[in-house]
């Protein structure tokens, strides 16, 4: 099926589109109340998304409400892990946990990657049920964490400012860490394209603490990981091309590294100046970024003006697609998501 708004996929080609496309990290989500009423219905966070039907339904709900070029499935980086057998939960008020993290040398000798058309087969289904609610209206972005962020759960057990643990591992067993993410590279390459083979029309790869590590760590630990994942991944599906996109937070020192990964586009969050970062990568890869999540906490006025801001910073040209440069707030009003949208809608062409 063709699609109506490809403005997403030409972007992140560096074609030509008529304006810059815009989607949101974590578009579907609590700043929505629509997603709130569907949560409540499934119980808790994981319940919903293990249900495809509902998991589909906030996927689209964001789309309901704004002219977003993209949709992305409603899901979690952690998702791998649990299939692993790691005991995936999440408590209330604090974030994600693991009731079986990996401590054990024989725990991280006996890991292996998960097939994703069985333990992940309700991810699977919803890309499947979404991709056909789409009927073609504008593409269907799956994603992944990185296996160093999945690495960071799955050693320490739960989130951290500091992660010590891994990092202990890391400088202490550098094996055993390069163990786990071996099988996480597996596991998140498999998944990737048995998302892509089940409708997916892009993939993005999140990378939430590799901007964590030192310069040596991060290549080491993180990038030369991610590398291996976009070679490996599905370029091509029915005739249709599949694009890929980095996102390191943090990674702002090393986005010449990334564009060498072999990625479409690079991910930027807030801290780095897009137009800087243009002149950086040059015409390898498209940029996608790159607005502080914050500013939708302020004011519709504050949002445009911010908006407009970075458009400009990027310059005339092909290659950007707008969005936020970390997941959006849950305490966003709604309506300053619609004074986005129109902002970056309204600025015009992009062309040369």
């Amino acid at each position: 099926m063709k699609l109506e708004n490809d403005t997403l996929i030409r972007a992140l080609y560096r074609e030509p589109t008529a304006y810059t496309p815009i989607w949101l990290m974590r578009q579907a989500g609590r700043y929505l109340p629509e997603y709130n009423q569907t949560r409540a219905r499934a119980g808790n966070f994981l319940a919903l998304c293990k249900n495809p039907d509902l998991a589909t339904e906030v996927t689209m709900q964001p789309l309901a409400r704004y002219r977003l070029d993209a949709a992305i499935v409603f899901s979690d980086i952690l998702t791998i892990p649990d299939a692993m057998g790691l005991g995936l939960y999440f408590a209330e008020g604090e974030g994600p946990k693991f009731e079986r993290p990996l401590r054990e040398e024989w725990e991280i000798r006996d890991l292996s990657a998960p097939d994703p058309t069985d333990h992940l087969r309700y991810v699977l289904d919803t890309v499947k049920q979404v991709r056909q609610t789409l009927a073609g209206s504008v593409p269907l972005i799956g994603f992944s964490g990185s296996p160093f962020t999945l690495a960071c759960y799955m050693i320490e057990g739960h989130g951290s400012s500091d992660f010590a643990t891994v990092k202990k591992m890391l400088y202490q067993r550098p094996d055993l860490l390069h163990k786990i993410l071996a099988v996480n590279t597996k596991a998140v390459t498999d998944y990737l394209n048995a998302q892509i083979e089940a409708g997916a029309q892009a993939v993005m790869i999140f990378d939430t603490w590799g901007g964590m590590l030192s310069h040596a760590a991060y290549h080491e630990f993180s990038l030369a990981y991610i590398k291996q994942i976009v070679t490996g991944l599905t370029k091509q599906i029915a005739g249709a091309r599949i694009p890929s996109i980095v996102f390191t937070k943090g990674g702002g020192g090393w986005l010449e590294s990334i564009a060498d990964t072999g990625c479409n586009a690079v991910g930027l969050d807030w801290t780095v100046h897009i137009g800087a970062a243009r002149a950086r990568v040059g015409s390898r890869v498209a940029l996608q970024g790159n607005m502080d999540p914050a500013v939708l906490l302020s004011s519709p006025e504050a949002v445009q003006r911010e908006a407009v801001a970075i458009l400009e910073q990027f310059g005339p040209g092909s290659g950007h697609v707008f969005n936020l440069g970390h997941g959006i707030s849950q305490f966003t009003p709604p309506e300053h998501v619609t004074a986005l949208i129109e902002a970056v809608r309204g600025f015009g062409a992009r062309n040369d």
